[in-house]
């Protein structure tokens, strides 16, 4: 995978992180830096685009309320954090943690801390939704008399 994709990844986790479990996880880690904000956490409203069928003419699907935070830490990286919601300490959580992604001194052990845990825990998350729609599942099958 390419640096942007890389990063795309652990920014998608970390956004769909619950702030308790990356607050704990953050709590647990050694050496962590200073930072100062670049721009404080704020909210604002994005656009949800989607597409029929995944596939078709992109449309307007509504509103949602996003949080945003820069911030940059001591060794001068800069980190981002977008979450849906208006969490500001998630906001600002997710960008330490992008920041600190970045240092490829850090990156590793921050990703085995943090990244993966959460990475662990949403695909579970997803699995068990998943199941649950699957034991809901109906199956239609049609009889054939066999007069024609």
């Amino acid at each position: 995978m390419g640096e942007t994709s890389e990063r795309r990844r652990w920014m998608a986790v970390l956004a769909k992180a619950e702030l308790a479990e990356l607050a704990r996880l953050w709590d647990a880690l050694p050496d962590k830096p200073a930072w100062r904000r670049l721009r404080a956490p704020e909210s604002g409203m994005v656009m949800v685009r989607g597409r029929a069928g995944g596939t078709g003419q992109p449309f307007n699907l509504g509103e949602m309320t996003v949080t945003r935070c820069a911030v940059q830490v001591a060794d001068g990286a800069a980190g981002y954090g977008y979450v849906g919601g208006t969490d500001r300490r998630h906001a600002e959580l997710a960008a330490v943690v992008d920041a600190l992604m970045q240092d490829p001194a850090r990156a590793g052990a921050v990703e085995r801390a943090i990244v993966a845990p959460l990475a662990a825990a949403h695909e579970e998350a997803r699995r068990r939704a998943a199941a649950k729609a699957a034991a809901t599942r109906v199956e239609f099958f049609t009889l054939v008399r066999g007069e024609d």
